[in-house]
């Protein structure tokens, strides 16, 4: 492969990961807090967070999917070698790098799981308790709270292996 389609992959893995964490840091530090100023009711807030997070997810899971078919290409070499796994610091980072991606996806699915269809349903329709709303908000935060700690260790264990430690 020719440097320039090294650059050219790495371009694309950079960019997407730009939008899944970058997307996800301001949904979890600007959005969702601005969000509570701005409306009265905890229904309302969850209501706008499912259409922006829907929103989100049509770019950030794409994102996600090249995200890890450009991490998987660009290890390749190194996968295909499981001995120099073990033996080299890099080889340690990139399964650490490897396992807090599948940590990651884990989460995601979760989270997705959490707000099902019919759950959602429910809250635009406001036939949940506030109780159950409360209880249903809680897991959310929790859940997107875990994926932005796992996307920034995820990124740092990237750059770890960028600058070959």
């Amino acid at each position: 492969m020719t440097p320039l389609e090294q650059a050219i992959i790495m371009w694309i893995h950079l960019l997407a990961a730009a939008i899944w964490v970058g997307g996800s840091l301001f949904i979890g530090i600007v959005f969702s807090p601005l969000l509570k100023t701005m409306y009265g009711s905890i229904e309302e807030r969850l209501q706008i967070m499912i259409k922006v997070g829907k929103r989100f997810n049509k770019i950030a899971v794409p994102s996600l999917i090249i995200l890890m078919g450009t991490g998987l290409y660009n290890s390749h070499v190194l996968l295909s070698k499981p001995d120099l796994l073990m033996a080299t610091s890099y080889g340690n980072f990139l399964i650490i790098k490897i396992i807090l991606v599948i940590a990651l996806i884990i989460t995601y699915i979760i989270h997705v799981r959490v707000i099902r269809k019919d759950v959602e349903e429910k809250i635009m329709s406001k036939q949940m308790s506030t109780q159950q709303i409360q209880k249903l908000r809680k897991k959310i935060i929790i859940l997107g709270e875990i994926t932005v700690i796992l996307s920034v260790a995820i990124l740092f264990f990237a750059a770890l292996l960028d600058a070959g430690v």
